[in-house]
């Protein structure tokens, strides 16, 4: 799954795309979720994270050891 956010499990919201003549198509709202790459201290390596920008600003206020820590109770792998 691409456009997933590991910390707030954002994903793609689906909708229609409406045109000038009001027929409709499906699309898809994906998320903005980049790779970002932290240094985590208590096992001293780097760690590659596919986050949202509201997962980015979590990290930044919470910590990346309480990101992680979350991410790995919620059942994924970092």
């Amino acid at each position: 799954m691409s456009a997933h956010c590991q910390l707030t499990g954002a994903k793609p919201g689906f909708g229609n795309h409406i045109s000038h003549s009001h027929r409709r198509t499906s699309r898809r709202f994906d998320p903005n979720v980049q790779r970002k790459r932290y240094w985590l201290p208590s096992e001293g390596r780097y760690v590659r994270l596919r986050l949202s920008t509201k997962g980015i600003r979590t990290v930044d206020s919470i910590g990346i050891e309480a990101a992680v820590a979350r991410i790995r109770t919620q059942g994924g792998k970092v």
